[in-house]
This record gives C-alpha cells, sequence and structure tokens, in this order.
C-alpha cells in the first residue's frame, strides 16, 4: 500500500493585503531600548441585511466577502449562498461596512429571529438571545469515513504555508481546506477563531470547491460554534489542533460529524465517531 504524505495543491497561497498588518514600536521595562514589529490589525465590521443592522465584528481586514458569505451561513441567517443577491463593501481605516441584498424568504426568516449580535474576535455566540438560538436543530450528516492516517502526518508543518499572516506576526487563528485527495487547497486566517472559518466556509462557497471528502482544519480550541458552523457548511470532517470542549464533541457525535484533535506531540485523537459505535 502506498502511503505516500499528499501535499498541497495549487490554488495554494493568496498574499495578505498591506493594511492587515502594520508595524509598531515597542520598549523594555526601564525604557532604555526599543524596537519594532508587526503586528495584527482588526477592523469593526458592520454588516447590514436589507437595509437593518444584524451585526459588528472584529476582524481582520482581510477576504472580508468570504468573511460575509461564511458567517452569514455559519449563523443561520442564510440556508443557501444563493440567498445572497448582492454585496456592497464600504468604509476606510478601522469602520467597515457591508450592505447585503439577501431573499425575502431568508430576511423573514432572519427578522423572526430578532437576533441583534455584538461580535468580538473572542466569541462566536455573542448577544444570542435565547438558548433555543444558542442550539440550534441542526441535520445531522449522513457520515462520512476518516480520513487516511497519512493525511494527517506533518499537518501542523505543512499548515503553515497557508498562514502567512500568522507568520508574519502571529495573533491570528487560522482555518484551512483539505479535499477528498487529501491535498491542502485553501486557507483563511483571522484574529477571531470563528471569523478564520467563516471566511474559510465562504471562500469555498465563492470559489465553488466541493468540499464532499474533505475536511476543515482549525488552529484554534474547538468549541459548540465551531461545530455548528461545519454542520451548516455540510463539512464532514473537523480537525482541530487544539483540544475541543464536551459539549462539541457531544454535538459532533450527535450530528455524525467526524472529530479529530491532532495534538502537538501525540497521535491523532478521534471523538466522533465514538469508538462504541464503531464495528
Amino acid at each position: 500500500m502506498n502511503t505516500k504524505r499528499p501535499g498541497c495543491a495549487a490554488p495554494a497561497l493568496e498574499t495578505p493585503a498591506p493594511d492587515a498588518s502594520q508595524t509598531y514600536s515597542f520598549c523594555d521595562l526601564q525604557f532604555t531600548e526599543s524596537a519594532s514589529t508587526a503586528l495584527a490589525e482588526e477592523v469593526a465590521l458592520a454588516i447590514a441585511y436589507n437595509g437593518i443592522s444584524q451585526a459588528v465584528m472584529l476582524v481582520t481586514p482581510t477576504d472580508l466577502e468570504d468573511f460575509i458569505v461564511g458567517f452569514s451561513l455559519g449563523s443561520g441567517i442564510i440556508e443557501d449562498a444563493t440567498d445572497i443577491y448582492d454585496l456592497q463593501l464600504t468604509g476606510e481605516g478601522s469602520a467597515q461596512y457591508a450592505q447585503v441584498t439577501i431573499a425575502n424568504r431568508a430576511f423573514w426568516n432572519l427578522k423572526q429571529q430578532r437576533r441583534q449580535l455584538a461580535g468580538t474576535s473572542g466569541c462566536g455566540l455573542c448577544g444570542v438571545e435565547a438558548v433555543e438560538q444558542a442550539l440550534p436543530d441542526l441535520k445531522v450528516l449522513p457520515g462520512a469515513p476518516l480520513p487516511p492516517a497519512e493525511w494527517l502526518d506533518g499537518l501542523r508543518q505543512r499548515i503553515g504555508a497557508f498562514q502567512p499572516l500568522g507568520q508574519h506576526c502571529g495573533a491570528v487563528h487560522a482555518a484551512v481546506f483539505m479535499n477528498g485527495q487529501g491535498e491542502l487547497l485553501l486557507g483563511r486566517e483571522d484574529i477571531g477563531r470563528h471569523n478564520a472559518l467563516d471566511k474559510l466556509i465562504g471562500g469555498l462557497i465563492r470559489q465553488k470547491i466541493p468540499t464532499t471528502g474533505g475536511l476543515a482544519i482549525v488552529t484554534s480550541r474547538c468549541s459548540l460554534e465551531l461545530i455548528q458552523k461545519v454542520l451548516r457548511a455540510g463539512i464532514q470532517t473537523l480537525v482541530s489542533l487544539s483540544s475541543p470542549t464536551g459539549l462539541a464533541v457531544q454535538w459532533a457525535r450527535r450530528h455524525n460529524l467526524n472529530l479529530i484533535h491532532l495534538p502537538q506531540k501525540s497521535a491523532p485523537r478521534v471523538y466522533s465517531p465514538a469508538m462504541e459505535n464503531q464495528a
């Protein structure tokens, strides 16, 4: 059996926007020495649907169109990318604005939800007003085989090629997609872990990249909102470089999502499906 490790396929890298990082000076505690370093930038992005303000998110100012599409789907505002009719970005500096035109059906559902989100880079459920909104009724996936072990071999090092901003200045998370042949195809970065995943999902949709047999990789801890986003996107395997929460594992098992933790110095840990479910 040939266990050659898959590599990266083109269309691999995209250069971060110039304003994704800026150089700042710093000094020691005694103010005797100074230097400078690049730091990741963030902007406030206000999102309105059909003229009604819905959310203000703190995001890294790259791939904002991907983010809006992924955020709209991952938050349950739309059910399909075709629900978005138009997307206009305006603003400058740290204040950015998105005007999104969505289908009447999606807008009606949005108004019924009566959600007003005040997003931050640290929480994916900020502003949710009811437990039912935090724990929605989502479709169970049909289930998919686990990826071959060789696909995960050296994965931490290989996804570094899709983290140009993180390698340059740090302070950002990444989400990367591997297709059904084990090739790394697309990566997105953001100060928010859920924002990075939204950008990745949006990028897959906008570039019409099939997700069948593929998997999403996140560099951050894996909590419930990340599980919900991949379930809504129909991605059947999620690999996290940090540990999942107990609730994330429960939801993954309940919805037939493959959930794998890739520790830094030990073998991959399959949390879903549970071992007792395997023949």
